[in-house]
């Protein structure tokens, strides 16, 4: 078989010459024959038009190097408004989406922060934690995540109802079993994370936010900046956690998921006395605490309060982990299961007392730190301090992170170990945010006999003392008073008082 055309506008026409069928044939006739010279084909092809360069592909998106996708431009997609609050790595803000004018709230952290790869495998952990637990119950809505050549956006579900504690204290007077409707939304937390392979590590009531500030709304953990996913058989050995809220194996550095269910416990404790279980000044105290090892359910108001209750916080406190109740076996507990035998009367007042003091002493703490570094540095050593301050805050987010203070301290010739500067961070991490904000940084570089001499103590003491009287009453919208004494407030051996009434 020929080729074949498919139409004969591509095939030229064929023109015959008659010859004879003798090769030999030499008459004059066919010798003399004239034979045309060989003629153009004609054609009906159209000219075709002018060629042109095809046009250059646009220039490929740029990608982002910790989500591994295309840079975007978030105010495109949301409206950024207030600021919410800030944190460790970053500021977080309400967001409105401009498609919807659904509101939200969107984490932004400064890339500049995330200067080694084990700060971006965090990040992007974190995120792909959000994303896999997303829509369980009582955890954040994860919304999405973005990424432009300053900052990485975490977009999720707005929280308008405050902290738990802040609550509670504004209520004014709750019982064991709404404190048991509060903490089996904790304890499911710790559950679902388990279920799911995840150890969250960092469990502690500042994480938590109600939705809303109706009178029922669910309660939302919302932060898993520590959280990893578990690895059957493998021993975490890296120190994480919140002081107070910190199992004795992790300060062993020999751990597992067993630790969330003792962070909660200390929620629950907490929750049930206004007071943490292991306490002291310092950090270092706290740790020492915690391995000490003393549980009191004996003193007040420990007394009023049900053996269901003390039973179930004794379990989860267990020191040891293989002994310990499990988050599941929590939920079935007769104090905490739905239905179960949490008392419906009012829990101690001087419950509540504790509580608002145990959440209002860090703000009293760095206003005061705030009053002693301005009465005792001149203006040209503060304006020292700032400079020195914004050269180590790198990315000018208003906070010092662990790792700038490394970098900071380097550069000015400092010699001191990763833990020593750990240390360092932890003592003038006053609120215990995790970074050191200004006047933070400003009263822990004064030299400490400057802070603790009963003068300066005593002028911070006039401050608040407005009227003279011998007594200090910060703002305050309830009744609620309870005494501190100013020397514990800084570490030093007065013995002024102060009657306090914050929020």
């Amino acid at each position: 078989m020929g080729n074949c055309c498919s139409s004969d506008f591509w095939c030229p026409r064929s023109y015959e010459i008659a010859v004879s069928s003798s090769s030999s044939d030499t008459s004059p006739r066919t010798r003399n024959r004239y034979n045309p010279p060989p003629m153009p084909l004609p054609s009906s092809k159209p000219a075709r038009p002018p060629q042109f360069p095809p046009p250059k592909p646009p220039p490929p998106a740029e990608i982002s190097p910790i989500l591994d996708k295309p840079f975007v431009d978030i105010t495109s997609i949301y409206k950024l408004d207030k600021e919410l609050g800030r944190g460790q790595f970053g500021v977080t803000y309400l967001c409105t989406e401009k498609s919807t004018g659904l509101k939200y709230a969107c984490k932004s952290i400064s890339r500049l922060k995330l200067k080694h790869r084990k700060d971006v495998e965090d990040v992007k952990r974190e995120i792909l934690i959000m994303q896999y637990l997303s829509g369980q119950p009582n955890i954040v809505e994860f919304r999405g995540a973005y990424e432009d050549s300053n900052n990485l956006y975490v977009v999720m579900e707005l929280c308008l109802g405050g902290e738990l504690f802040d609550r509670i204290v504004a209520k004014g007077i709750f019982s064991e079993r709404e404190a048991a409707v509060i903490f089996r939304q904790i304890v499911n937390v710790v559950y679902v994370c388990h279920f799911m392979g995840v150890m969250h590590r960092d469990l502690k009531p500042e994480n938590f936010l109600l939705v809303s500030k109706e009178a029922n709304s669910p309660l939302k953990i919302t932060d898993f900046g520590l959280s990893v996913f578990i690895e059957e058989g493998k021993v975490y050995k890296e120190l994480v956690g919140s002081a107070y809220y910190v199992a004795p194996e992790v300060l062993q550095r020999h751990y597992g998921k067993e630790i969330d269910v003792w962070s909660a416990g200390v929620i629950l404790y907490i929750l049930l006395s206004g007071v943490p279980p292991f306490y002291a000044e310092t950090e270092a105290g706290i740790f020492e605490d915690i391995k000490k090892g003393k549980l009191d359910l004996e003193s007040k108001p420990w007394h009023s309060i049900s053996g269901a209750a003390k039973d179930l916080i004794t379990k989860m406190l267990d020191r040891n982990p293989k002994t310990r109740i499990t988050a599941a076996q929590a939920l079935e507990h007769v104090w905490l299961k739905e239905g179960g035998e949490a008392p419906d009367q009012p829990i101690d007042s001087a419950v509540l007392i504790r509580l608002k003091q145990f959440r209002a002493m860090n703000k009293f703490k760095k206003l005061a730190l705030k009053v002693m570094a301005e009465k005792n540095l001149s203006d040209e050593e503060l304006k020292g301090l700032k400079e020195l301050f914004n050269n180590i805050d790198i990315d000018r987010s208003g906070t010092i992170t662990l790792e700038e203070l490394k970098n900071g301290l380097a550069r000015l010739g400092s010699r001191l170990s990763e833990p020593e500067i750990e240390q360092l961070l932890g003592a003038a991490d006053v609120d215990k945010s995790g970074t050191i904000d200004y006047m933070e940084f400003v009263t822990a570089t004064m030299h400490r006999h400057r802070l603790e001499r009963d003068e300066n103590l005593f002028e911070v003491f006039k401050y608040f003392d407005k009227d003279g009287n011998g007594f200090v009453f910060l703002d305050t919208h309830t009744s609620l008073l309870f005494i501190v004494k100013l020397s514990d407030v800084m570490n030093g051996n007065s013995s002024t008082s102060c009657l306090y009434t914050g929020k």
